[in-house]
């Protein structure tokens, strides 16, 4: 598999100001290699994020974990190909090096994007209404074919299209009335409206 030419075990590591070592980006799952396709070193990826750009012709994908030391590939071509990408790496170009690499989980560091929103800043974050009711903590995300879910400590779940502002730690959501409130029996003793 190809490396940078950084140090092993420093991949991704830059000297900080004092002379150490800063603090490596911080890095999210964007895919992963399914399986070798052919026999000049391609693979199937299976992305886990809808930003087909880290594809694109030179990106450059990290695989390892940071305490053994990374590594990175760089996308030659990729293909849209049944739902996955027929994707070519720089240096590897034979199907014993397109095996090695399956099942490697691929990372890349956050994109800049000021208006997306991002699972790693979502999860944790506490969720009021528009008007400051706290409804709840995110405890993780759940995919879902009309909108994406916040899914709320306690079961609640908020779809992202009502989203109105995110800022670090916080999410506003507008959501329509009835999605959020509580079930009437639980006022009533268990009972409901017959009582």
């Amino acid at each position: 598999m190809p490396t940078e030419d950084a140090p092993e075990g420093l991949a991704g590591h830059e000297e900080a100001p004092d002379g150490g070592i800063a603090q490596p980006e911080p890095r999210l799952e964007v895919g992963r290699v399914a399986k070798p396709h052919g026999l000049r070193g391609e693979v199937i990826v299976e992305l886990v994020t809808n930003r087909t750009e880290r594809l694109d012709p030179g990106s450059r994908l990290s695989i390892g974990e940071l305490s053994t030391g990374q590594r990175e590939l760089e996308v030659l071509a990729a293909s849209a190909h049944q739902g996955r990408y027929i994707v070519a790496f720089a240096g590897v170009d034979s199907r014993e090096a397109a095996e090695a690499l399956r099942g490697t989980v691929l990372l890349a560091p956050p994109l800049q994007d000021p208006d997306a929103l991002w699972a790693h800043e979502l999860v944790g974050a506490q969720v009021v209404d528009q008007f400051g009711c706290w409804l709840g903590r995110v405890v993780s995300l759940q995919a879902n074919p009309a909108s994406d879910l916040l899914v709320l400590e306690g079961g609640g779940l908020v779809p992202l299209c009502f989203v109105v502002e995110h800022t670090e730690g916080q999410v506003v959501v507008d959501p329509p009335a009835g999605l959020l409130d509580p079930d009437p029996r639980e006022h009533s003793g268990g009972r409901g409206r017959d009582g």
